[in-house]
């Protein structure tokens, strides 16, 4: 791809996420050529309706989220530092359009997300071998959480919903490997 064509789609991909984050994925191709000051053909050239646009912004975040994963996993860096640094990247990523593509048939959408899902499921079982994540939550319903946390609209890395879910996944210091603590259990008398 050319660069002016590869400014352009950049440009186009922007203006649209910003009105996608604003108003919602109702925003109209028209509109979108309109505020990226390109014409409508440039648009169309790039993304053949709106769909095409949509999938092609999920799986440019997703390739952004997986490049993120390796390199957090590249560093000399605990496992839960790897999976916060990847909840802070994320919630950057317009990830809820994403999850508005969920039922969406696309072979490369459907295979990065895939991919991402099993990158974040590994540092998450890092996490939990290293003792800072509990145990009790299989790795597979913990990006389901995370996922709940950071691809919806407005997710910010201090939310209060995405530091909820961080504080209760964190192995709490002297949690036994389970998760219950181990600490001895308090009589029915002392209640």
């Amino acid at each position: 791809m050319r660069a002016d064509a590869r400014r352009n789609r950049a440009r186009i991909v922007a203006t649209a996420i910003g009105l996608f984050t604003e108003r919602g994925a109702g925003v109209g191709m028209d509109e979108i050529a309109r505020a990226s000051g390109l014409g409508v053909g440039t648009l169309y050239r790039h993304f053949p309706d709106k769909r095409a646009l949509l999938v092609g912004i999920a799986c440019d975040s997703l390739r952004e989220l997986l490049a993120c994963a390796q390199d957090a996993e590249a560093r000399p860096i605990p496992a839960w530092a790897m999976l916060d640094l990847l909840v802070r990247r994320c919630v950057e990523l317009p990830l809820a359009l994403t999850k508005s593509l969920d039922g969406e048939h696309d072979p490369e959408l459907e295979e990065l997300q895939r991919r991402a899902d099993e990158a974040i499921q590994q540092i998450v079982q890092r996490a939990q071998q290293e003792g800072s994540l509990r145990l009790d939550i299989p790795a597979r319903e913990v990006v389901g959480l995370l996922n709940v946390a950071v691809c919806r609209p407005g997710a910010r890395a201090e939310d209060h919903l995405v530091t909820v879910i961080l504080d209760g996944l964190r192995a709490a210091p002297g949690q036994a490997r389970g998760g219950s603590p181990v600490s001895a259990a308090v009589a029915p008398s002392e209640m």
